[in-house]
C-alpha cells in the first residue's frame, strides 16, 4: 500500500485528491493546522467513515511555518508521495498580508523540501508542488512553460520562489520533485471569498429572495477556469512518471468574470446586470488581465485532459448552492 502525505488536505484540492488516492488504494496522511474552530468540512464525510478514518486516512497537526513538525511528521509517516497543496492562496488577501504569504507559500515549501532531505527521504519520496498560473502575471496568453514569469502579486511572487526552489532541489539533490502550474480551478468546495464561489452563492441567495445585491471588482479579468476534480488527476499523474518535470494544467479556454456571471445568473433565469455592483474595494493594486494555459505537454506526456467544461462547472456550483439553501 502506497503512502501519501498531503499538506492542505482540508482545502478544495486536498479533499478531492484525498478521495482520488483512497480510491486507488493509498494510505493517506494529511497535515492540518491546529485551530479553535473545526475547518475540516470538506473531508468530514471521510472522517465520519469508520472504515476509512484511522484505517487508511490519518491526520497530523502541523504547519508549513513549523519545520520541526514537518520533520517529525515525515519521519513518522515515511511517505512515498508528498503533495504540497497548503498555502495562503487568496491573491487579493496576499496584498494585505504579504509577509505571512511569503512565509507560508515560499519559505514553507523550502522547509518541507529540506525536511525530506534531512530525513533521508529524497530518494524514496516523490514531491508535488502546487504552482500557479498567477506566476505568469502580465505575460500575454496563451501561457506555457516557455512563457516568461511576470508575477503581479505577493502571492504570485512567493509561489514563483517556491517553484524555482523545487527545480533547485530536483537538480541539486536528484529529487523526484515536480511543479504543476495550475490555472484557475473551481468546484462547489471553493472557499466563499473566491470570486467564483461568491458569484454562485449570491446568485442562489438572490434567487431565493435572501439577497438583492452582489459587489464585485474587475469584471473584465479573463481566466482559464477548470474543475478541481480534473486538476487533482493531473497532480497524481505527475508523480507516476519515471522522471520529474514541470507541467501546465489548463483547459485552454478563457472566460471573463462577466461570462461567469452570465452563465450562473442565466441558469437561474436572472439578469446579472440587475444585481451586480462594481466596488473599488475589490480591485487589486496590480491586476492580471488574462490567463489562458497551453497544456499540450501534459496532454501528451501524462495523457491528461479536462473532462468537465465551463458551463457544467458553473451549473454544478450553482446547484450546490441551491441545495445548501434548501
Amino acid at each position: 500500500m502506497k503512502k501519501a502525505l498531503i499538506t492542505g488536505i482540508t482545502g478544495q484540492d486536498g479533499s478531492y485528491l484525498t478521495e482520488l488516492l483512497l480510491e486507488k488504494g493509498y494510505m493517506v496522511h494529511g497535515i492540518v493546522r491546529r485551530s479553535s474552530s473545526f475547518n475540516r468540512g470538506r473531508i468530514e464525510h471521510l472522517i465520519q467513515n469508520r472504515d476509512i478514518y484511522g484505517e487508511t486516512l490519518f491526520l497530523h497537526y502541523g504547519d508549513l511555518a513549523d519545520s520541526s513538525a514537518l520533520n517529525r511528521i515525515i519521519e513518522k509517516t515515511e511517505p512515498d508521495e508528498v503533495y504540497n497543496l497548503a498555502a495562503q492562496s487568496h491573491v487579493g488577501i496576499s496584498f494585505k498580508v504579504p509577509e505571512y504569504t511569503c512565509d507560508v507559500d515560499a519559505i514553507g515549501v523550502i522547509r518541507l523540501l529540506d525536511a525530506l532531505r534531512e530525513t533521508g527521504m529524497t530518494a524514496s519520496s516523490r514531491f508535488y508542488q502546487a504552482s500557479t498560473s498567477e506566476q505568469f502575471g502580465s505575460s500575454p496568453p496563451p501561457q506555457n512553460l516557455n512563457t516568461p514569469f511576470k508575477p503581479r502579486s505577493p502571492y504570485a511572487a512567493a509561489k514563483l520562489c517556491a517553484h524555482w526552489m523545487v527545480v533547485n532541489y530536483r537538480e541539486g539533490y536528484n529529487m523526484h520533485a515536480s511543479n504543476g502550474i495550475l490555472f484557475n480551478h473551481e468546484s462547489p468546495r471553493r472557499g466563499e471569498n473566491f470570486v467564483t464561489r461568491k458569484i454562485v452563492r449570491e446568485a442562489a441567495r438572490i434567487k431565493k429572495g435572501l439577497s438583492t445585491e452582489l459587489c464585485l471588482g474587475n469584471l473584465d479579468a479573463k481566466r482559464d477556469w477548470g474543475h478541481a476534480r480534473d486538476f487533482v488527476r493531473a497532480m497524481y499523474l505527475m508523480l507516476q512518471q519515471p522522471a520529474a518535470d514541470d507541467y501546465v494544467i489548463a483547459t485552454g479556454e478563457m472566460y471573463s468574470v462577466r461570462d461567469f456571471l452570465e452563465e450562473a445568473f442565466t441558469y437561474l433565469q436572472l439578469d446579472w446586470q440587475d444585481f451586480v455592483v462594481t466596488d473599488p474595494r475589490y480591485f487589486r493594486p496590480t491586476e492580471v488581465d488574462a490567463l489562458c494555459g497551453d497544456s499540450t505537454k501534459a496532454r501528451r506526456v501524462l495523457g491528461w485532459k479536462p473532462e468537465i467544461n465551463f458551463a457544467s462547472l458553473v451549473r454544478e456550483m450553482v446547484d450546490a448552492e441551491m441545495a445548501r439553501l434548501n
